[in-house]
């Protein structure tokens, strides 16, 4: 309802305000001082501090390692420069944030959130903020001013939706990603997502399983998909000669609902006897690095293909996870490529050649697998998922960061009976998860649902009109925040792997299966 009321302080001039619920935590010292004790990563200041403490045991020359890095990010990224100096704060990307949407902060406006930054570099770095000051849009860089990168800072997913609809093409996750970056070294990030990098980095998953554990955990599922077929699958750990590498989200072999997916990627290899292996040293497709910094996110993406070079495969297929794909579609040829030592990827069973992946040499499995379908590969009963009424979330990073709109879509129309949501909530303007970039961390629950709100809307608008109960995306992350999130606006409304829906339709060959009523899921 508007009331005509004007605010009575500047947005500049308003604090922010840290209380139990509205921040994740602070990254425990111990992970810091491992990920920074680690070759090329930097990670200084570990200590214990609390957001709630006004006293935040900062460096004596904080603000110096504030505008130092800033400068040397604006010229290291020309994108940030631009970034810095085009928006003419339009709005035009506003109302188009679920974080704005569900929790009413205007700083929550992309537009907003890139001032937080962008009033800095002005203040600082430009000829005009230098004479005019805050005339100009500038302000000085205070402690108060890093708490508001903290905070917002944290309130952004990284989703892209913002830059969809940006006459300029500001990609503000890039400025977030350029925020986070800069509070790091100053010693400034939280737990959920420094302790997964640091167990990635440590062990290869961000559980911090171990080989040994990994493997028992893709036995488990290998037991039950003998007791739900009768078939056994043919699985390999870290098999030298091996055709391809497969590697996915750890949380597909540990967790509820990703186990499913895991089931039916395990399904799927079996019924066409595919010469795979998994790897139990690059056991995470999932990259934290990516909500850190780009030195960590190399480093992790790095291992992947250190191990499709130790085992001597010919190309790598990825299997769901969201940010496993951004890293390998924007940022890993640069970084760790050219992946000479690989072949661009063939499909042993059709032939075909991905050439989209001619820099990676690695495929999605929703790519994979609809090549098989349009080749008439897979032995498909749509009737084993009558149970299901179906509707497909768009996972920001692959649909935005990759383009994969088209492939999953395909794969449904021949396994399952969906429906779309509205059409501005699809596709390239799909809404995100709400917690993604290492925000589902239980102790912003409130944020998360706030945050979820567009998404689930859309999902209550087929949910009501079409009695969809089932949400099919193809991330590890938006299969367990959507989990939360469906649990307390939807919940008739549960969240599945794409690949669980095609390992409930597939007949295997010589299969004793009875008659499973929920699938995969019947054990």
């Amino acid at each position: 309802m508007i009331t005509g009321a004007v605010p009575s302080n500047a947005w500049m001039d308003i604090p922010v305000v840290f209380k139990p619920g509205n921040y994740a935590y602070p990254a425990k010292k111990e992970k810091v001082e491992y990920l920074n004790s680690q070759n090329g990563l930097s990670f200084p200041n570990a200590r214990i501090w609390s957001p709630e403490e006004d006293d935040w045991k900062l460096p004596e020359n904080w603000k110096e390692i504030i505008l130092d890095g800033l400068k040397e990010r604006l010229g290291k990224f020309r994108s940030l420069k631009i970034f810095m100096d085009c928006c003419v704060r339009c709005g035009a990307c506003a109302d188009k944030c679920h974080f704005f949407l569900g929790t009413g902060d205007p700083k929550n406006m992309p537009v907003l959130r890139a001032e937080l930054l962008r009033s800095v570099y002005r203040n600082d770095l430009t000829l005009g903020g230098k004479l005019l000051g805050k005339m100009a849009g500038g302000r000085e860089m205070t402690v108060g001013v890093l708490k508001e990168w903290f905070m917002y800072a944290y309130q952004c997913t990284e989703c892209r939706r913002c830059s969809v609809f940006c006459p300029y093409g500001i990609d503000t996750a890039e400025i977030t990603m350029m925020l986070r970056e800069l509070l790091h070294t100053v010693g400034i990030g939280i737990n959920w997502i420094l302790e997964p990098a640091s167990n990635s980095n440590r062990t290869g998953n961000h559980l911090g399983l171990q080989p040994h554990t990994f493997k028992d955990n893709v036995d488990f599922l290998v037991d039950d998909v003998e007791r739900l077929t009768g078939i056994r699958p043919n699985i390999t750990f870290n098999r030298k000669g091996a055709e391809i590498l497969f590697v996915t989200p750890s949380a597909d072999v540990f967790a509820d609902p990703g186990l499913f997916t895991a089931m039916g990627y395990m399904i799927l290899f079996e019924s066409l006897g595919l010469d795979y292996t998994w790897s139990t040293y690059a056991s995470e497709g999932g990259n934290f690095g990516l909500f850190t910094n780009n030195q960590l996110m190399k480093k992790l993406n790095a291992k992947i293909y250190a191990e499709a070079k130790r085992l001597k495969v010919k190309h790598i297929i990825g299997g769901e996870c969201g940010h496993m794909w951004r890293v390998l579609h924007q940022y890993m040829d640069t970084m760790n490529g050219p992946a000479d030592f690989l072949e661009v990827p063939r499909s042993p069973v059709t032939g075909t050649v991905f050439k989209n992946a001619a820099a990676t040499k690695m495929i999605h499995v929703t790519e994979f697998t609809a090549d098989l379908i349009r080749n008439g590969k897979l032995k498909l009963d749509k009737s084993r998922n009558s149970h299901i009424k179906a509707t497909w979330h768009d996972s920001c990073n692959t649909a935005r960061g990759m383009g994969l709109l088209d492939e999953p879509r395909y794969v449904l129309d021949h396994v399952v009976d969906w429906v779309e949501m509205p059409e501005n909530t699809i596709r390239e303007q799909t809404f995100c998860c709400g917690s993604g970039t290492g925000l589902n961390t239980d102790e912003i629950m409130e944020l998360r649902m706030r945050a979820g709100l567009p998404r689930a809307n859309a999902v209550k608008h087929v949910h009501d009109k079409h009695g969809v109960n089932m949400l099919a995306c193809v991330c590890a992350i938006d299969r367990a925040t959507l989990t939360s999130l469906m649990n307390y606006w939807n919940p008739d409304v549960r969240v599945c792997g794409l690949s669980e829906l095609v390992g409930n339709a597939i007949v295997l060959d010589g299969e004793t299966r009875e008659e499973l009523d929920d699938g995969l899921r019947t054990l």
